[in-house]
């Protein structure tokens, strides 16, 4: 599987998207609003799968590895925002105004299934979004960038649930090891050091492998073993004729016997043998 990153702009939108693609992990960093309108695809956001219904709306702060896994028999409908905070500062700079990029700065990678009303009110916005895309004077400008803002308003306002019941770290250490995973969400392909971490947290690598055991019950490397080895099998579930050994040293592996005996721990079955089922399913 090929790993790409997108080049970056203040702001892209693609609208209604019919074109065929092949699936590619990227990131980037700029945000992303990803809109599902029809076909049959599963989207991938770091070590998670969404099974996508027409609907569904996608929040993501770009940098996770994501890419979209494409039922080619079918017509695959979307649309696609990606833009730099910046091009919103003028708007939060505004009195009376709320923190509209707090979703994706707080949540991350979030998604969103709209239904009903909620549905039709979102691509009416998109709608509009397009039609003043791209702006050719003033008003179009402006008019454009205010329906943007007011599709943020729309997200803001979904996620108010989420963003209230997501626990506050309650110290410092659990700020820390939220920061360490990351970077290893980051790096987790990466010939991985604990002193990249400790330069990286500016924090001796003794005291982040305590206080991760301390918040997670396991080791930094027992967490990167795992977010390889899910790594591993969606690389096998987008690419069914991928090598045991490509998809080794891609997740970051150096040793084909070390990921196939971490592959079997983890999974309860050797890569071959996963890799086989996945075939099967073709």
């Amino acid at each position: 599987m090929e790993l790409a990153t997108l080049p970056t702009n203040p702001f892209h939108m693609s609208y209604s998207n019919r074109k065929p693609i092949q699936g590619v992990f990227h990131s980037h960093n700029v945000y992303e609003i990803y809109y599902f309108h029809g076909g049959r695809c599963n989207y991938l956001i770091g070590d998670k799968i969404y099974v996508l219904s027409p609907g569904d709306l996608i929040i993501m702060n770009g940098m996770t590895l994501h890419c979209a896994n494409v039922d080619t028999e079918t017509e695959y409908h979307r649309s696609i925002i990606h833009f730099d905070p910046a091009y919103v500062q003028p708007f939060l700079e505004m009195s009376h105004t709320v923190n509209i990029l707090k979703p994706f700065q707080d949540l991350r990678n979030y998604r969103i299934q709209l239904r009903g009303e909620d549905k039709t009110e979102l691509e009416e916005i998109l709608a509009r979004m397009d039609r003043w895309n791209p702006p050719k004077e003033t008003i179009e400008f402006n008019r454009f960038r205010l329906a943007f803002i007011d599709l943020l308003y729309f997200i803001y306002q979904y996620c108010q649930k989420p963003l209230e019941e997501r626990p506050e770290f309650p110290s410092d250490k659990e700020k820390h090891v939220q920061n360490i995973i990351s970077f290893v969400e980051s790096h987790y392909n990466e010939d991985l050091h604990m002193e990249q971490l400790e330069r990286h947290m500016h924090l001796s690598k003794y005291y982040l492998s305590k206080i991760f055991k301390d918040v997670t019950g396991v080791t930094i490397f027992d967490y990167l073993y795992q977010l390889r080895i899910n790594q591993a099998k969606i690389l096998f579930l987008m690419n069914k004729e991928m090598s045991v050994t490509e998809a080794c040293y891609q997740v970051g592996f150096k040793h084909l016997a070390h990921f196939s005996r971490m592959f079997k721990a983890q999974v309860g079955c050797t890569p071959e043998q996963f890799r086989k089922q996945m075939k099967k399913q073709q």
